[in-house]
């Protein structure tokens, strides 16, 4: 029989087959011998369990493992507070000088000032300036028969001339007249004369507190109708009697010649 089975399944075979005879005579024993204890035998084989034996020492930490895949993104949050203001840094240090620039082109010529002194009026411009007298007047047979009025030019003319003209205020009113004809334009709060190289000189008239009338202007004799490079003069004459109290005033405006 062993002949027959080792020469069908060879040794490790029969050793198998003798293994597994054992094995189910050994389970139907310890089947009968449960029935007859009523399980006695069963409790007392149960093995009993032994103390925790000592903890092993902890091993050696693995290997990263793959990074997973990226999450979606999230919300955005709110804005928050705006922080503190830094300090001031320091100054820094001044920066090299840089290199000079191309000169630039000339400009034009101004033109001539006028120096701080001038001995004559320059030719075509105009001075102003004002004239007048409050004067009392002896009465009686030896009294004047007229009032003389000078008037001074701050700045010498260079040359002397005869064109004047006398505006009343009713003349600077109504804008009329051969003063006004002839350029005597202004007021009495802003005499001008004529432009240009006319040497005009314009008389006017502001108050005139007495009877008579204003002419002149005049130098070197009552006859002598003109002004002369430092000023001239004008008369007063009374309509009849000399009054006790002569009051007018005016401004005046020249050009040079």
């Amino acid at each position: 029989m062993f002949s027959t089975l080792r020469t069908r399944f060879g040794i490790p075979g029969v050793i198998s087959v003798i293994a597994l005879v054992f094995a189910m005579f050994g389970g139907a024993y310890a089947a009968n011998n449960s029935s007859s204890d009523g399980g006695k035998a069963t409790a007392s084989a149960k093995a009993k369990k032994g103390p925790r034996g000592p903890k092993g020492p902890k091993g050696d930490t693995g290997p990263a493992g793959p990074a997973g895949p990226a999450g979606p993104v999230g919300a955005k949050g709110d804005a928050g507070a705006n922080g503190a203001a830094g300090p001031v840094g320091p100054v820094g240090p001044a920066g090299p000088t840089g290199p000079k620039g191309a000169t630039g082109a000339v400009g034009p010529t101004g033109p001539a000032g006028f120096s701080g002194f001038t001995e004559t009026l320059p030719s075509g411009k105009t001075e102003t300036g004002a004239w007048g007298t409050i004067t009392e007047l002896q009465t009686g047979p030896s009294a004047a028969e007229e009032v003389l009025i000078p008037i001074s030019f701050p700045i010498p003319l260079p040359e002397p001339s005869e064109e004047a003209f006398v505006l009343t205020p009713e003349q600077i009113e109504e804008e009329e007249g051969p003063g006004f004809e002839a350029g005597c334009t202004g007021s009495v709060l802003e005499p001008v004369a004529p432009p240009g190289n006319t040497g005009v000189l314009c008389l006017y008239i502001g108050f005139n507190g007495s009877t008579g009338t204003v002419t002149g202007p005049f130098i070197g004799g009552p006859e002598e109708f003109a002004f002369g490079p430092s000023g001239t003069y004008l008369r007063f004459n009374p309509n009849g009697v000399l009054p006790s109290r002569v009051e007018i005033t005016g401004t005046w405006a020249v050009t040079a010649p």
